[in-house]
């Protein structure tokens, strides 16, 4: 088996995509709909598609009246609560159009890092997948304590797409690339191509986001980027908006080539 090729990203076979809070709430909640008209066409060519899901905790503020994201655990939780149902349904509202039946899938850290229930998630999302289910994944944020406060779903994505095998992990967020520092200062170059083992010396990443709503940020990407490469998946990092562009195969974003074969397993 060879690892994805960039130039053969168009013929994934399987797609674990990563979206993050700010790409699909508040505001920018209208973008739902061509995140998903993306993942219906990947879908559509035969593509098995796992969509990686931050945004219950954003999504259900404003039915709690928060203006800002809270930072005790307790409401953190709530929040989770109301947004999580709220977000799967207009995921499932939107994937309508093309016939596609979502799937959640709610994994906490122990659910990977232990055998007996990593078994019981691989299975349930191969099953899923062969039933031609979209299954959406986000981190359990109600009864998570660790994760809740310190994970990002970055990190999430990259096991996930090592849990399945995946072919490529395509990380999504605010900014169409990686570059050289924060794109907003002055001598910041665009990265395209990100060779297997590299350790980016020299580069700056910000390890916040761009809002106030999510936990992520450049390195986050970075650090899951390279997790997700060193076992042997193709990891595109670019911006929501460019997810079509991404899937279809196009000269978009950053590229993390994957180790080929026999590359180091997580677990």
């Amino acid at each position: 088996m060879t690892s994805l090729a960039r130039k053969n990203i168009a013929l994934a076979a399987r797609i674990v995509v990563k979206v993050g809070s700010s790409s699909i709430s508040g505001d920018n909640s209208d973008q739902i709909a061509p995140l998903v008209d993306a993942l219906a066409e990947a879908h559509g060519r035969g593509a098995e598609v796992v969509l990686v899901s931050s945004g219950a905790i954003a999504t259900g503020m404003p039915y709690l009246r928060l203006n800002d994201r809270p930072t005790d655990l307790a409401t953190q939780q709530a929040a989770a609560s109301v947004g999580q149902s709220l977000l799967i349904s207009r995921y499932q509202n939107s994937l309508d159009r093309f016939d596609i039946t979502a799937g959640q899938v709610l994994l906490t850290a122990g659910d990977l890092e232990n055998a007996t229930p990593r078994s019981n998630a691989q299975r349930a999302m191969d099953r899923l997948l062969d039933l031609r289910i979209l299954p959406i994944v986000n981190e359990n944020d109600t009864v998570a304590t660790h994760e809740i406060r310190f994970g990002d779903n970055d990190r999430l994505a990259a096991l996930v797409a090592a849990l399945i095998s995946a072919d490529l992990l395509l990380l999504l967020s605010d900014v169409d690339a990686l570059y050289t520092k924060p794109p907003e200062r002055p001598g910041a170059e665009r990265i395209s191509f990100i060779a297997s083992g590299d350790t980016l010396p020299g580069m700056e990443f910000g390890s916040t986001s761009v809002n106030g709503v999510g936990t992520g940020g450049a390195s986050t990407k970075v650090s899951a980027a390279r997790l997700a490469a060193a076992a042997g998946t193709g990891v595109l990092v670019t911006a929501t908006a460019l997810a079509a562009e991404a899937l279809r195969g196009e000269h978009v974003g950053t590229w993390f080539e994957p180790a080929e074969p026999p590359f180091r397993r997580l677990w």
